[in-house]
């Protein structure tokens, strides 16, 4: 499967945020908490200069809390500000000002000794397209101040946003990488949707998404579609070229079933069904699900 998307106002936003850059004090990254790998940009690496950094891990409460915790420490160690958010119900948002000013303290030190007061902190908010910006912004300012959507690519303009007189955010258009070299990494943005549906073969998808849950999560995947060993009564995987895929697929066939995912003539909608796991998949329904680990 090929994760390639990269509309062509994506490359404009990149080279704005190149000038952007100079112009703020500390740089805002929201990741997806449960790939805060493969949901982080390394050209935000590059374009960063020296300039602090702030990762936020949103939507913490779709992931596994241990693995979390374990992202926060491995990216604390890396010299980074942490802060679990959840952008939609405003949990961790709040603290995000007391985190900015730590990342912050030595430019307000030393604009103090300069007799500067006052002067907002400038920070660029920064992620990849669907991790939750806007909302992120709409909660820490208080206001719907950018268009909110679950389609990636949503924001596209540049705008400067004022907040309490101390902090000045700009938000920039959601970034993806021009090429996505790792597979799993590709893998990974679609599950979550940061890749365009549109442009997936989601059935493949949905069919991945399974085994790694029936290899990392089998529990919460069994209680979410009632699935019990004996579905596999009459399939010989052991004999099979590739049995995880043939237990995915008697997994996916038993949802469809039980979803009513049905064409007419009994046979099954497998489009259908690979959406609905997907959509449980990213609205948490299945459980908390961490995707990769330090």
């Amino acid at each position: 499967m090929q994760f390639q998307w990269y509309p062509g106002h994506m490359t404009k936003a990149k080279r704005a945020m190149q000038e952007d850059i100079k112009l703020i004090d500390v740089i805002i990254e929201l990741v997806d908490s449960r790939v805060p790998y493969s949901s982080k940009n390394p050209d935000i690496d590059q374009l960063a200069n020296g300039k602090s950094r702030i990762l936020l891990m949103n939507k913490y409460d779709l992931a596994d809390p241990v693995r979390t915790d374990q992202w926060v420490q491995y990216y604390e160690q890396k010299g980074y500000f942490v802060a679990k958010v959840n952008s939609k119900n405003g949990k961790g948002v709040k603290a995000v000002h007391n985190v900015i000013q730590a990342a912050c303290k030595e430019k307000i030190e030393r604009d103090r000794r300069r007799g500067i007061l006052n002067r907002p902190i400038r920070a660029m908010i920064v992620g990849i397209p669907n991790v939750g910006k806007s909302t992120f912004i709409n909660s820490f300012a208080g206001k719907a101040c950018t268009k909110t959507g679950n389609k990636p690519g949503v924001t596209k303009g540049k705008q400067w946003i004022r907040i309490n007189g101390s902090v000045e955010l700009l938000d920039t258009p959601g970034i993806l990488w021009p090429k996505i070299e790792d597979r799993n990494v590709g893998e990974r943005l679609a599950m979550i949707g940061s890749i365009n549906d549109q442009i997936l073969n989601i059935e493949e998808l949905a069919l991945e998404t399974i085994k790694f849950l029936k290899k990392n999560y089998q529990p919460q995947l069994y209680s979410r579609y009632d699935i019990t060993e004996d579905i596999f009564d009459n399939v010989d995987t052991e004999t099979m070229m590739n049995p995880e895929n043939v237990a995915a697929l008697c997994i996916m066939e038993h949802i469809a079933r039980k979803r009513g995912c049905i064409k007419k003539g009994s046979d099954i909608d497998y489009e259908k069904c690979a959406a609905c796991i997907l959509d449980d998949f990213r609205e948490g329904k299945i459980g908390n699900i961490s995707l990769e680990r330090p």
